[in-house]
């Protein structure tokens, strides 16, 4: 075969090759944004945000269960954008509160326009007298939604403590005062390899990715 043949041939391949498969990250946090990719970076597919497609959208999580808000989210990013859509809902869970703040963990606190420092401080704040120690959990749920309306889950879930006083430059939310006794660190103090181990998103993420390969078809 001659090499102009060589080339035709070799550009028909080319063509007839599927496009990569997408998938749409359904959130605007960024440190989300930045634990997720790092998590499904095994997938094939091309990871995108909303602003990669222009997407502004915001989605009130007026669920009462973290399944609820992670597919309230997916859904409507898949359906804006004709993508699969992988959503995510998480919380801590505080024994010596009841379970609180639980789904209401990015809301915690009785101020307007609450930062994550905000919420540590009003948690803490609540946990003055109760005894020690203040043990807890965080939680999380992954949705895969289609554009159709089809909506899988995963889950995944982290033991530790909470602890008054701050720790750590790394993660977000809780991560300062979530103590993980069997390392002697905090969230916050792990490396973002280390906590891609161990923390709740991360075993949903796994498993997440099995379900992702057979809706993206990657086997």
């Amino acid at each position: 075969m001659s090499l102009e043949h060589q080339t035709l041939a070799g550009r028909r391949e080319a063509e007839q090759e599927p496009p990569r498969r997408r998938l749409l990250l359904a959130t605007n946090n960024r440190g989300k944004v930045m634990e997720l990719r790092a998590l499904l970076q095994e997938l094939k597919a091309e990871i995108l945000t909303p602003d990669a497609i222009g997407l502004t959208l915001e989605v009130v999580e007026h669920g009462r269960t973290y399944a609820e808000n992670a597919s309230l989210k997916a859904l409507a990013f898949a359906r804006a954008s004709g993508l699969v859509a992988l959503g995510d809902d998480s919380g801590l869970e505080v024994d010596a509160l009841d379970g609180q703040p639980g789904v209401y963990s990015n809301r915690f606190a009785p101020i307007a326009n609450a930062t994550d420092a905000d919420r540590r401080r009003y948690l803490l704040t609540l946990l003055q007298g109760k005894p020690r120690p203040w043990t807890a959990r965080f939680r999380a749920v992954l949705a895969i939604a289609l554009p159709v309306g089809k909506v899988l889950l995963a889950t995944g879930s982290c033991e530790g403590e909470i602890i008054p006083e701050e720790r750590g430059e790394h993660g977000f939310g809780y991560d300062p005062i979530f103590w993980l006794p069997a390392l002697g660190r905090t969230m916050a103090e792990l490396t973002l390899e280390e906590k891609n181990r161990l923390s709740h998103r991360a075993q949903a993420a796994r498993n997440a990715i099995p379900l992702l390969r057979e809706i993206l078809g990657e086997g």
